[in-house]
């Protein structure tokens, strides 16, 4: 594995068990450090940390700053303001999906955009083809890393390392220049997990600094590190999207269920023709959550049927650690997502029975 990219974490993985480490789009990260069910209920329970470092971060500067980001997302950016940042979607001509996103503001005429890590070149070369006077494009990846402490006790977590009062941010809401034992991070209230939590962005140097701050803060708290096994089935409880499977260039955001994020009336930007198309038509597919009545597990790419034909997909499936039940996301023809409908999903050349069912499987309760 030699030729992989590695995170500035990487150092440390050792320290937690026998990680198994896993060549994940160009990156060799641990998939599970002790367990992927005790990691993920530790999420659920307690509180994990992540090292997403490989998450790529893109800032925009310039006058013409927000116009710009208006017109490559799918979300309205001018209701942000500095300190708060919102999902959203670039998408092609056609409506798929480039990527999937977070856009932070900054100030009125600085950004910065979270991208998933396998699309960092492809989409710098998006961002650059589309570049407009009075914009400036900084790919800070490599010198960007990113740990995402997630769970019911995150929040006192964190306090015990700041002063600052980080429990007052609201969910997708960020403060910077953070102090954490003395080093500076951008926090923000956001993740993947379905939890409450925070991601911390910090200079990459300072990444083996801050992660054991924090693990030496959350050791009371039973704080523990979370590979990728956790970090998808936890996101996939919650019925969060990964670019990939629920999203790519052939799906739009319309039909993978992330529409509210789609500002159809914000003016124009690069997709908007084709969706609203798509919405007057009658969106054709539609993401929805099904649970296996026969047994087996429904995975990723696995054919679903409907009367005796092929219907759709599996998108993302697994045994779900929190509810012990065989589910799945699966992109199918809309005419079949009501829920109760049964579907057929073709496990090793066999047809099992399935039902659709309400999704996200799993949503927490807000205090």
């Amino acid at each position: 594995m030699s030729d992989l990219k590695r995170t500035p974490l990487f150092p440390i993985y050792t320290q937690y068990g026998t990680p198994r480490v896993i060549d994940f789009g160009g990156w060799e990260l641990p998939v599970q450090f002790t367990g992927i069910q005790k990691e993920h209920d530790a999420v659920r329970h307690q509180a994990g940390l992540f090292d997403v470092s490989h998450m790529g971060e893109v800032t925009i500067t310039g006058v013409n700053a927000e116009a710009y980001v208006q017109k490559l997302t799918t979300n309205d950016v001018t209701k942000l303001s500095n300190g708060q940042a919102q999902y959203s979607l670039m998408c092609n001509e056609a409506g798929g999906v480039v990527d999937d996103l977070l856009v932070y503001r900054l100030e009125a005429d600085r950004f910065m955009l979270v991208i998933n890590a396998s699309n960092i070149d492809k989409d710098m070369e998006w961002l650059q083809s589309h570049l407009i006077e009075g914009v400036q494009l900084n790919n800070i990846s490599e010198q960007t890393a990113l740990l995402a402490l997630q769970g019911p006790a995150a929040e006192e977590i964190l306090r015990k390392v700041t002063s600052v009062p980080v429990h007052e941010l609201k969910a997708f809401s960020f403060l910077t220049d953070v102090e954490l034992g003395g080093l500076k991070a951008l926090v923000s209230r956001t993740g993947y997990t379905g939890e409450d939590g925070f991601e911390l962005y910090v200079a990459a140097e300072h990444a083996i600094e801050v992660w054991t701050l924090l693990m030496e803060a959350g050791e009371a708290y039973g704080l523990q590190p979370v590979g990728l096994g956790a970090r998808d089935t936890l996101r996939f409880e919650a019925k969060l999207p990964l670019y990939g499977q629920e999203l790519s260039a052939l799906v739009s955001p319309l039909e993978a269920s992330v529409g509210f994020f789609v500002k159809l009336d914000k003016g124009d930007f690069i997709g908007r023709e084709a969706l609203i198309r798509q919405k007057e038509s009658g969106i054709p597919r539609k993401l929805v959550g099904i649970e296996m009545v026969d047994r087996g597990i429904p995975r990723s790419h696995y054919p679903v049927y409907a009367d005796d034909r092929l219907i759709g997909e599996v998108t993302s499936g697994t045994q779900s650690p929190t509810l012990k039940r065989n589910l799945g996301l699966a992109l199918i023809e809309a005419g079949y997502s009501g829920l109760g409908t049964e579907v057929w999903v073709e496990i090793r050349e066999k047809r099992l029975k399935a039902i659709v069912v309400k999704a996200p499987f799993y949503k927490r309760d807000h205090k």
